[in-house]
């Protein structure tokens, strides 16, 4: 009987985990010093880097800081072209075809973003499409550790153009692309990221900082 008792167990604890060990400490806040996500992480290489991803309960909730440098619209920040057709370009999400609006942006499937900037300034392009575009790669930081599944590539078609800065605060559903047009020094940005599907880690902090619980 004991065995039989046990074999049960073991059984329930492989078809429902969440019931039987619980994931997360929900009577806890979480705190990150300014000194952590501006000084540490933002300091680090790299464009989009992850503060914090973990399970508040019903969804899973994660923070980055993203650094861009300047982007001119007649280079680098582009897209440009015209109405974009298909043709030879290799294509496995988004459109073939769209007025350009001038920058490249990406498009998160399961993740709505909240930017807050909180140095510097630029010239943001949200909705549209994403021409042509390509999908992260599934075992990319993208898909794993900052967005989830993500289509990237030139945004065409009926777009929002806004000059953002500091204190200005910018939700982006999710499937809503987004890109920036022009940034004339720089620009910096927290990204509130709530995860109902659960596509980003439950227990994820940047190795280069310690959060208080």
């Amino acid at each position: 009987m004991k065995k039989q008792l046990l074999s049960a167990l073991f059984v329930l604890s492989l078809v429902l985990p969440g019931e039987v060990t619980a994931q997360v400490d929900l009577s806890k806040a979480t705190y990150i010093g300014v000194q952590q996500w501006r000084d540490t992480v933002n300091a680090l290489p790299g464009v989009d880097r992850q503060i914090v991803s973990q399970d508040i309960g019903g969804l899973n909730l994660s923070v980055g800081i993203i650094h861009r440098n300047a982007i001119n619209p007649a280079g680098g920040g582009g897209g440009r072209g015209g109405r974009g057709g298909g043709g030879a370009a290799q294509s496995d999400c988004g459109v073939s075809s769209g007025e350009a609006s001038g920058a490249r942006g990406i498009q998160h499937l399961h993740q709505t973003e909240t930017y807050i900037i909180v140095s510097g300034a630029g010239t943001l392009v949200t909705g549209g499409s994403i021409l042509n575009g390509r999908m992260s790669s599934p075992t990319g930081v993208v898909t794993t550790t900052l967005n989830g599944p993500s289509c990237s590539g030139a945004i065409v078609g009926d777009v929002q153009i806004r000059d953002v800065v500091v204190g200005d605060i910018i939700i982006i559903p999710a499937g809503v692309p987004h890109g920036w047009l022009s940034v004339p020094r720089h620009v910096d940005y927290l990204s509130v990221r709530p995860d109902p599907d659960r596509v980003l880690p439950s227990d994820y902090v940047n190795p280069a900082i310690t959060i208080v619980r």
